[in-house]
């Protein structure tokens, strides 16, 4: 019985990664950027997409993964950016095939940043390539400074960190050494930015590493 579900786990990833491929080279050959943003119900992923997107002085675009609902994506809309929706309907992250949908429906008219919002989670989507070019993990101080530690597989993957929320670090009990210590453990090369929804405070860095790592 194991070596069943095994196998058949094996199946899915092998076909999983072979359409991510596919993925990433329609989008390299339109010269968009792919970035797999991952992190936590709640963590403010969709109001980083809004600042990052303000930063960045090249063309943006989005796909919105969630299991239900559409808000996200109207949201993002109103602001007159490109986004389309993926909804799993109970699966716990975006896989390459549902990618791969979405991307042939949008309009990659010029070279830019194409921004994949998973599913809010914290195991499920690190484990499946979706034909990113990196994997930018959104953590934030209320979610607690234990999370390394916790989810290591989503730490060890990720390309670049950002801890959002840091307007409220003087109400919490954050330990941000402890934080940094489980995050180098795992993972010597990630820069980590802190960042705050609210205020705006460090995106325009973020968004500075992430114009040069796409060569935009």
């Amino acid at each position: 019985m194991h070596m069943m579900k095994a196998d058949v786990m094996v199946d899915i990833h092998a076909r999983n990664n072979h359409i991510a491929e596919h993925v990433h080279e329609y989008l390299s050959d339109r010269h968009v950027f792919a970035v797999n943003l991952m992190g936590a119900p709640g963590t403010g992923k969709t109001t980083t997409l809004e600042h990052l997107l303000k930063h960045l002085d090249v063309p943006g675009y989005v796909i919105e993964g969630d299991i239900e609902s559409d808000i996200d994506t109207e949201r993002l809309r109103k602001q007159q950016i490109a986004a389309s929706q993926i909804n799993t309907f109970g699966a716990c992250h975006l896989d390459a095939p549902l990618v791969h949908n979405a991307i042939h429906t949008m309009q990659f008219e010029k070279p830019g940043i194409l921004f994949i919002e998973n599913v809010g989670n914290l195991v499920c989507p690190a484990e499946f390539s979706i034909g990113e070019d990196i994997k930018l993990l959104q953590v934030s101080v209320t979610d607690g400074s234990d999370k390394p530690y916790k989810y290591p597989l989503a730490f060890e993957k990720a390309d670049i960190i950002l801890l959002n929320k840091i307007d409220l670090l003087p109400y919490l009990d954050f330990d941000e050494a402890f934080f940094m210590d489980g995050i180098r453990h795992l993972n010597k090369k990630a820069p980590v930015f802190k960042v705050s929804g609210k205020t705006g405070e460090g995106y325009a860095e973020a968004a500075a590493w992430l114009k040069e790592r796409a060569g935009l």
